[in-house]
């Protein structure tokens, strides 16, 4: 696959799903940036703001099979990754698995920070490696495979908040904000009237090789070992133990209580790259790393009972970090 031929594809999926979704013209690309690195996406926001709707909108673009997930406290792990059921066949009885809404090329849990600990660890081992385990029997999932999470910032009675571990499998953690005066009016128009537009099939019928292709492509893209350097020094300065100077060690030492993993290097890396071949490069640049170092992060960093109090974001101190970290 050629750069160019990546770009139309990528470019008439995002003008698919902007039919549908007015405005979050950056969220719409970087949960395809994330789709085509092997990611999964954790989107925050408020109620009404049209998560579900851009999920929707993607799998139909994707032309997809496509399941959602209510998250609720009262939701067991085999309401989502399946079961072992007893079904008769030729006289004989004998236990058949009986698939979960897990078993699909996108899926979105919605408000997924409302379901216990234990019935979110079902999605953990589907996230990192691919297949779920029901009574010591693996079943692979379909690829592709993506899971979409939302969580509302806003009612936490009654929520749990999800565990580090899990945050970190996701590959961007984005903010879904609320739309502008003339985005509202758009959306009033395309939702009060008559008319209504879905998201149509952009991908052909042999959609799986395509994507692996385009997977395959991201991953080629090349990167100076300058910058390269540079993400390790941004992810290290991150930790408590890092060898930043100046105000922004303060600040981590201050606020941070654990910093990036390594996982974290590798979303901006993957996320830059993806961003290069969008903007029609095939070598990730500075402003590459900049645009995707925010979602990569934020998610990443652990803050301290002191940072909760004063109000303290992690995109501030990333912002902070960024700032004292120099290129070269």
């Amino acid at each position: 696959m050629e750069p160019q031929q990546f770009r139309e594809v990528f470019k008439r999926l995002e003008g698919e799903v902007q039919k549908v979704i007015v405005g979050h013209d950056d969220l719409i690309r970087k949960v395809l940036i994330a789709f085509f690195a092997g990611g999964h996406v954790l989107l925050e926001g408020v109620p009404g703001l049209g998560k579900t709707l851009l999920v929707k909108s993607l799998s139909n673009a994707f032309g997809m099979s496509f399941k959602r997930i209510q998250f609720t406290p009262d939701l067991m792990p085999s309401d989502i990754v399946g079961t072992e059921v007893l079904a008769e066949n030729d006289g004989r009885r004998e236990f058949q698995f009986k698939k979960g809404p897990i078993f699909a090329h996108v899926v979105l849990a919605d408000e997924i920070n409302r379901a216990t600990p234990k019935t979110q660890s079902a999605v953990l081992e589907a996230m990192e490696e691919r297949q779920v385990t029901v009574f010591g029997e693996s079943h692979v999932l379909e690829s592709p495979f993506m899971v979409l999470a939302t969580q509302n910032p806003i009612e936490l009675e009654g929520t749990y908040p999800l565990p580090e571990a899990q945050l970190d499998r996701f590959f961007f953690k984005l903010l879904v904000t609320s739309p502008s005066p003339a985005e509202l009016k758009e959306i009033l128009k395309r939702t009060t009237g008559t008319e209504s537009g879905d998201a149509t099939k952009v991908l052909p019928d042999d959609r799986g090789e395509l994507v692996n292709e385009m997977k395959q492509l991201l991953r080629q893209v090349m990167i100076a070992p300058p910058i390269e350097d540079y993400v390790v020094r941004l992810v290290h300065a991150t930790q408590a133990d890092g060898q930043n100077g100046g105000p922004a060690r303060t600040l981590v030492k201050q606020y941070i209580r654990f910093g990036s993993s390594p996982r974290g290097a590798q979303s901006v890396i993957l996320g830059a790259k993806g961003n290069a071949l969008v903007e029609g490069r095939v070598h990730v640049s500075y402003a590459d790393i900049e645009t995707i170092v925010f979602p990569a992060l934020r998610h990443r960093l652990i803050l301290n009972f002191q940072a909760e109090a004063e109000n303290v974001t992690t995109d501030q101190l990333i912002a902070e970090v960024m700032k004292q970290v120099p290129r070269n």
